[in-house]
């Protein structure tokens, strides 16, 4: 059995959400108890000694400890597409990433990507992600393998098209139906492991084949769905000329019964007063991207709409997109678009950086005991710890409050900052030169990854 676990450290954390009234929560040399991976005490150091004298202490007060990071929007085969600078969504889409996806029709390549993507989510202190998955099943049995034994919470499943994209891409609805019935099968609810319904976008799907992605769906009541939505004007032109009978892009999901609770839509950026109405009736989630709106150019996030129709809105790197796996890359770059938008934008402060890259991805998920570090909660967490000497180690050592640390960890904190990441309580992520043996070794031991 393992024994109880001692966290000593500075821990800021968004139980309640910002945009609600809620308000960063501050502790300065705290202490988290944790057992059987849920924090069991959160408090004062002294009085942790007191009540579990027999557990084993970490000191991580050479840095801050920060609930696990959730990714909702990320794509598994795009790692080795990205930075493809210069291109809108769709001629990008063509030149880098479609040529890319087209390689995973071979197991072994799959094989050999998943393991690198899955660590370095984990080495970005991403604990949760929705994965945007392969077109061949084969592939997806490797990322499902992998994602196993990473210890992260994975979301994902087949992506399927039949139109539009590169040959070799291509499903059939009759196809769609029967792999992802088999992947469902074997993998979803597999540990932390969940299954997501995955047309690649109403632009590459067929009614026939969003009709087959709708049986899937309905074939069991704790399946996740997710597709791309009003993206980039090109796209949104091209999906009314395709469905002539819809009302709108988001419609072309409803019809088929895909929008709901268990429903993530990446973008979002052109969503009309009607889609917003229907996806804040319906509880559906937006992933906001905005480091990858901003690479192709799709325009600034219209966060206040999004808010005030009541829309659930969380955070997505969108690798390959996306410039990488860091969600403090993205928190920053969403407050200078909504700082750009002027009296249109919402004036983020820290405590909604934090939010929207914890707590808000977790409520999205539907991850229940995620996204905070509070009583009786996961033990999801990250230590992020600046190297001695940086410009994030200079400014983090003065800070004194809540939106000081949080200010400063967005701003200046990278991937390499990230000290150490638990699942569970499950160490899946260390940089050991950065953390020391001592306390590497007072930890619990990393999930292996395949490879």
């Amino acid at each position: 059995m393992v024994p109880s676990q001692l966290y000593r450290a500075t821990v800021v954390d968004t139980p309640v959400s910002p945009f609600e009234g809620g308000e960063a929560r501050y502790d300065a040399d705290s202490a988290i108890v944790v057992e059987g991976g849920v924090i069991r005490f959160r408090g004062a150091f002294d009085e942790a000694s007191r009540r579990h004298p027999d557990a084993t202490v970490v000191d991580l007060r050479d840095g801050v400890l920060l609930p696990g990071l959730v990714d909702t929007h990320v794509h598994f085969p795009q790692l080795r597409s990205m930075a493809g600078l210069g291109l809108p969504l769709l001629d990008w889409l063509d030149r880098y990433t479609l040529p890319e996806e087209t390689r995973f029709v071979d197991d072994a390549y799959a094989r050999e990507v998943a393991p690198p993507f899955l660590n370095a989510l984990a080495a970005a202190g991403t604990t949760s992600a929705l994965v945007f998955g392969s077109h061949f099943a084969g592939a997806m049995r490797e990322f499902f393998g992998a994602a196993s034994s990473s210890g992260l919470r994975i979301t994902s499943g087949l992506v399927v098209g039949d139109r539009m994209l590169l040959d070799g891409l291509y499903t059939t609805p009759e196809r769609a139906r029967e792999e992802a019935a088999a992947l469902v099968e074997a993998w979803h609810g597999r540990g932390r492991l969940r299954y997501a319904v995955t047309p690649r976008f109403s632009l590459s799907a067929s009614d026939d084949l969003l009709a087959a992605c709708s049986d899937t769906f309905a074939s069991r009541d704790d399946l996740w769905f997710t597709s791309h939505l009003n993206e980039n004007p090109a796209e949104v032109d091209t999906v009314a000329s395709l469905f002539p009978d819809r009302r709108d892009y988001l419609d072309t999901y409803d019809h088929h019964g895909l929008v709901n609770r268990r429903s993530v839509f990446a973008h979002s950026v052109h969503s009309t007063v009607p889609e917003l109405a229907r996806m804040a009736e319906a509880g559906a989630s937006v992933a906001h991207c905005p480091t990858s709106n901003s690479a192709l150019g799709s325009g600034l996030f219209p966060l206040r709409r999004h808010l005030d129709a009541g829309v659930r809105v969380a955070l997505g790197t969108d690798v390959g997109a996306g410039n990488g796996f860091s969600l403090f890359k993205d928190g920053i770059q969403a407050y200078f678009m909504q700082m750009l938008l002027g009296p249109d934008g919402v004036q983020l402060e820290p405590a909604h950086l934090l939010y929207l890259a914890t707590l808000a991805g977790a409520e999205a998920l539907g991850l229940d005991g995620v996204g905070h570090l509070g009583v009786g909660m996961q033990f999801d967490a990250i230590h992020v710890r600046p190297a001695p000497g940086s410009a994030y180690d200079i400014v983090l050592s003065r800070s004194e409050s809540a939106g000081d640390v949080l200010a400063r960890t967005f701003a200046l904190a990278t991937t390499h900052d990230v000290a150490a990441t638990w699942v569970g309580g499950d160490l899946v992520h260390a940089r050991s030169s950065v953390l020391g043996d001592e306390g590497a070794s007072a930890m619990t031991d990393p999930v292996p990854l395949h490879g």
